[in-house]
């Protein structure tokens, strides 16, 4: 019982950090799009308005984002009821945009700073706590239909389940699927290849 639990255990543990591995690195290209569409618009078409530059930069990183850890990160475990994944993905992402943009807010007027190095940092600190409520939200909550089904993890529907579906275990016979009391099954053939149970020929009587 206890060596199962622990295989469940790593097995479940293998399958989060993939995923944190991928909605990492999607993180990492939506961090470039946020800061680097930031900068252009923070100097050039929204000079001196960083939070409208900011509130515009996550925008365009969000819809980079959903489509990215759709069709990649989380893409077994989508919603058939697309409206709905939708519905709650632009849910989290607002509360997302209201966390890293209010970190820029909070900088750029209440501390009155208005250098755009500063500013910006406030943006990246912000971006770096909604992500974690964002990772949690999307494995949990919006893309939660199915488990991951990629090559090398078959096994991953068995890691949340009972047991009953599991793989065959050993239960003393060698060969791994027996019927549990340690004899060979019904059928099974020998060594030469002819079944257990085949009848042996009858020699002929003596003259």
């Amino acid at each position: 019982m206890f060596s199962s639990l622990s295989a469940r255990i790593r097995g479940l543990a293998s399958l989060f950090w993939r995923e944190v591995a991928k909605f990492g690195t999607v993180g990492a290209f939506a961090f470039i799009v946020d800061n680097g569409l930031w900068w252009l618009l923070y100097h050039g078409v929204l000079e001196g308005s960083a939070t409208k530059a900011r509130l515009i930069s996550a925008s365009a990183a969000t819809l980079f984002s959903w489509v990215a850890n759709r069709f990649w990160t989380f893409r077994r475990r989508r919603q058939n009821n697309v409206t709905r994944e939708l519905v709650l993905f632009l849910i989290i992402n607002g509360v997302g945009i209201v966390i890293s943009s209010g970190f820029t807010w909070v900088a750029q007027y209440p501390m009155g700073i208005t250098d755009a190095k500063w500013l910006g940092f406030a943006g990246i600190v912000g971006i770096g706590v909604a992500t974690i409520l964002r990772f949690f939200a999307y494995r949990f909550w919006v893309f939660n239909a199915v488990l991951d089904e990629e090559p090398g993890f078959q096994d991953d529907y068995e890691l949340l389940d009972d047991g009953t579906k599991g793989p065959a275990r050993n239960t003393g016979d060698g060969t791994g699927n027996g019927s549990g009391n340690g004899s060979t099954p019904v059928g099974d053939s020998g060594p030469s290849g002819t079944s257990s149970l085949e009848a042996k020929p009858t020699p002929p009587a003596a003259p």
